[in-house]
């Protein structure tokens, strides 16, 4: 039956593909793919497949060449950086698939945020700081429903994430001020995160805007804003604390 994957090829660094990703970009008859998000080194994997890059293209036309793809029983791939489903648009690929009765799997990949924190060496939840993620945007061309704006979120003073927002940073610590954080706030800016050319950018609320717009990084670049990015104090996690008891461990007594 025809199928169409969506595959989530990770932020960048091509070791991070996963085993699924890989063998199925190494098969594919059909390769449409997110321009230059995606290194070389992994589109040389694609090694007989037809390449489509989709910054030349426009909605209709990638849908055409999945359908018509699909319909002649092709192994067809829609490679993705990161991960399909954050800030992918896929589910108007999705929708408009299944009602030509074409059927699709999606094959999650790492996404650059976690590569940011894993080159940042953070936790982004982290014990006495913060237990939530906030994955948010700008607005900027696409709108953000009004009780999204960051002056909102940031009241929860969370971990929060930006994707697709760089070349707003100004605006974003604008609102994250006015929303409750402190100018003393570390933030952290990774421009392609895993990358060989990754370049991390650390600051505060009050001087990042400048550190940013001085390295000239107007986009490609994951924002990270909250204690955990250079932390002052946290706890210890009491899941490995000798007084805890779970269901696999009894707590340890203590003389």
């Amino acid at each position: 039956m025809a199928k169409v994957y969506f595959v989530g090829c990770g932020p960048g660094d091509p070791e991070l593909l996963t085993v699924k990703a890989k063998k199925l970009i190494q098969k594919a008859d059909v390769v449409v793919y997110s321009g230059s998000l995606i290194p070389k080194e992994i589109i040389k994997l694609c090694k007989k497949a037809e390449l489509y890059d989709a910054a030349k293209l426009v909605r209709e036309e990638i849908f055409e060449i999945l359908k018509n793809s699909a319909q002649k029983e092709k192994l067809v791939v829609r490679l993705h950086d990161g991960d399909p489903s954050i800030y992918g648009a896929i589910r108007e690929q999705t929708d408009n698939l299944k009602k030509v009765g074409i059927e699709y799997e999606i094959i999650p990949g790492i996404t650059s945020f976690l590569a940011s924190a894993a080159s940042l060496g953070s936790e982004l939840t982290l014990p006495g700081v913060t237990q939530t993620i906030i994955v948010t945007r700008a607005e900027s061309r696409t709108k953000v429903p009004k009780r999204e704006k960051i002056s909102e979120l940031a009241k929860h003073k969370a971990t929060m994430i930006f994707y697709l927002s760089v070349h707003l940073i100004s605006n974003i610590v604008k609102e994250a001020i006015k929303g409750g954080y402190p100018k003393s706030t570390p933030v952290a800016a990774v421009y392609r995160a895993s990358w060989k050319d990754e370049k991390i950018i650390t600051g505060t609320l009050g001087d990042i805007v400048k550190k940013v717009r001085d390295e000239k990084i107007t986009r490609t670049a994951i924002i990270i804003i909250g204690d955990i990015v250079n932390p002052k104090s946290y706890e210890y996690s009491r899941l490995y604390d000798k007084t805890f008891s779970h269901g696999f461990r009894k707590a340890q007594v203590i003389s």
